[in-house]
């Protein structure tokens, strides 16, 4: 059965004698970040022009419109010209979401210069100042753990230590059918004694107690303690060798370039996608390696006028913090002359509430809106581990990426409880608040678990439990059949379905499902979730029930999104850049280099010679090479190159 595609109404890309339709029904919503309803990017009128966008102009003969838009209630009818503008920036976000068409993928004819390792030497002070943790270094840093793996590949009892790793994470992730045979295949192979492979660290003891435990259970847990052991073994004589070799030298190169400065010329803009609590959402492309984001701006003088520097630094460092496929992640932050510039994760598909109410009958079928469910329990968890309670958790902050898979986004509400201690705070949406948090009674994590049982009701049901679509009730009425009021199940909810939202829709915290000690574990546990792998889920090696249309713009037109009034009366202070140097931090570690690896950066820069000679950017004992010697009309006029800075001969896309 094909799956579902985009509505008619999903603004496409356009085809030979096709156009855009006029407006698109998405909510601007679907950018990595921001709260519906708000926002900012750049102002499409003033934004310049790109090549693709002149040529497209000289090939329909029409001109730009250019003047001021009216905004009204409603949407004016709409000219020719402002048609074309629309298919214009459509057209060019979605070649840039393609890679441009070409080899290079959307990366610059100068990437390889704007990622040119320094010399070693110039890496002296990172090599002094940087943590030497064996887990950080080699586990969780994504390059750090490639070049590690490499390093290993060079003595064979650490490369058998390497490959027992890769067969415990397949192991993990195998079927449960499978998973008992393949247990049975790695032991044969890594802790037997007669087997090339034999893993010797591991004892004798403790692989007989995996074996027998494979009889009876064959759980992913399994191999658990053979897993820390050969951890622990790597992380003493074995990672002492490994900061004297060559791969950590090349891994300080790369850290190097990801501590370069970032400015506005890291990226090429790209259209205005939705809007954010102090600014617009836009697309946006690192010039270097041609990865799409979504920016968000925090324009400096609304901050200040809403008093916002906290809520704003909080949702930064949030974000920073957690690392997880199933919640935006921050990449970049940076600044500008009158903003502050949040690059997140780019969501395609659009957000959960116009896939519940523009896609058809309202609501999903039972299937797919488990599968979100959890996705989102797996989002909920990983923010948990970090003591984050979100507590914003609706369908416009669960976003689809290209796959089909979701992520919470959002972040500006979330809070950080310290260990030990609850915490009090009437903040949420109308509808989806907890009895807790509207009485102001203190709490942990337990409005995030109650918020998942609301948003599973309303993807089943087609409307949220405690207040109908479109219907006006007071704010009182919404909070009274919340604390009082049991929720009513249609025919379209099965046992579990119902058994699942009325476990997590419990009126007192201490009997809601989550919130008996086991947090996330508990969810996972109920029987509706017994057809998927949540090991193989949090992989990624899941197929998502729908897959967005790539050809479909999931959001506003551009001239459907209301642009910011002027902020008057506010003026920014010396004193004002000591916050903006907070959140103005360059780039994020993990992002950064996920972004090396996805884009293939990686894999074309990381050379190494293949004799095993060093190589003379990593040699200690030589000098760097001094810059080429620049004619005085180059000195005059040329613009300076640096790493994530550097300009490009051809012509760049800008937003609209």
């Amino acid at each position: 059965m094909p799956f579902p595609r985009a509505p008619p109404s999903a603004t496409r890309g356009p085809s030979p004698g096709l156009g855009v339709p006029r407006r698109s029904p998405a909510r601007g919503k679907h950018a990595g970040g921001g709260a519906p309803g708000s926002g900012a990017a750049v102002n499409w009128q003033r934004g310049g022009r790109s090549g693709a966008e002149r040529r497209l102009r000289r090939r329909t003969g029409r001109a730009t419109f250019r003047g001021e838009r009216v905004r009204q209630r409603g949407f004016p009818p709409r000219s020719a010209d402002m048609e074309l503008e629309n298919i214009v920036a459509n057209t060019v976000l979605l070649k840039a979401r393609e890679g441009g068409g070409g080899n290079r993928k959307g990366k610059s004819k100068k990437w390889k210069q704007m990622l040119q390792f320094p010399h070693i030497s110039l890496c002296e002070e990172l090599r002094q100042t940087i943590e030497k943790d064996y887990s950080s270094l080699c586990e969780r840093q994504p390059i750090g753990r490639l070049l590690f793996r490499q390093f290993c590949e060079t003595r064979p009892e650490l490369r058998r230590c390497v490959k027992f790793l890769d067969a415990v994470a397949d192991f993990e992730v195998t079927p449960d059918e499978k998973r008992k045979e393949c247990g049975q295949e790695l032991m044969d192979r890594y802790f037997n004694p007669k087997s090339e492979d034999h893993v010797s660290e591991v004892e004798e003891a403790m692989a007989a107690r995996c074996a027998e435990r494979l009889q009876h259970d064959a759980c992913k847990e399994l191999f658990k303690d053979p897993t820390r052991l050969i951890h622990d073994f790597l992380s003493v004589a074995p990672f002492a060798d490994y900061l004297d070799s060559m791969f950590y030298n090349r891994f300080l190169q790369w850290k190097w370039l990801e501590r370069q400065p970032v400015t506005k010329r890291t990226f090429r803009q790209y259209r205005v996608l939705g809007k954010g609590g102090f600014g617009e959402v836009c697309a946006c492309q690192v010039r270097a390696t041609g990865k799409m984001y979504a920016c968000k701006k925090l324009e400096k003088k609304r901050i200040k006028k809403r008093k916002g520097e906290a809520m704003a630094l909080n949702e930064k460092q949030i974000l920073e913090k957690v690392n997880s496929r199933f919640v935006v992640s921050l990449a970049y932050a940076y600044e500008t002359k009158d903003a502050l510039c949040l690059v997140l994760t780019l969501m395609n598909g659009g957000d959960l509430k116009f896939h519940i109410y523009h896609m058809g009958e309202a609501g999903f079928d039972e299937t797919r809106a488990v599968f979100y469910a959890a996705e989102i329990c797996c989002g909920l968890e990983d923010l948990h581990r970090e003591r984050i309670v979100y507590r914003d958790l609706k369908p416009e902050n669960i976003l689809l990426d290209d796959q089909g898979h979701i992520r919470i986004s959002d972040l500006g509400l979330a809070v950080h409880v310290p260990e030990g201690e609850a915490i009090k705070g009437r903040v949420g949406t109308v509808g989806y608040m907890a009895p807790e948090v509207v009485q102001n009674e203190r709490y942990t994590f337990s409005p995030d678990w109650w918020a998942l049982g609301c948003l599973l009701y309303e993807m089943i049901e087609g409307q949220s439990p405690f207040q109908q679509r479109k219907k006006k009730i007071k704010r009182e009425e919404v909070e009274r059949l919340v604390k009082e009021v049991e929720e009513e199940y249609s025919s379209k909810f099965s046992e579990d379905a119902r058994s699942l939202c009325k476990m997590l829709l419990a009126k007192d915290p201490t009997e809601r499902l989550g919130c008996q000690g086991g947090g996330a574990s508990e969810v996972k546990a109920h029987p509706i979730f017994h057809s998927i792998n949540f090991k193989r889920l949090e992989a990624g090696m899941l197929e998502a029930p729908f897959i967005p249309d790539p050809q479909a713009i999931y959001c506003k037109d551009v001239l459907d999104i209301e642009q910011f009034s002027t902020v008057k009366g506010v003026e920014l202070e010396p004193k004002d850049e000591s916050f903006y140097s907070k959140v103005s931090t360059g780039s994020v570690s993990i992002p950064w280099q996920n972004e090396m690896i996805d884009t293939e950066c990686f894999l074309e820069l990381n050379v190494f010679h293949q004799d095993g000679v060093v190589p003379p950017d990593l040699d200690w004992r030589g000098q760097p090479s001094p810059p080429p010697k620049q004619g005085l009309l180059q000195r005059l006029f040329g613009r300076q190159e640096c790493c994530g800075n550097c300009s490009d001969s051809e012509e760049e896309p800008t937003r609209l």
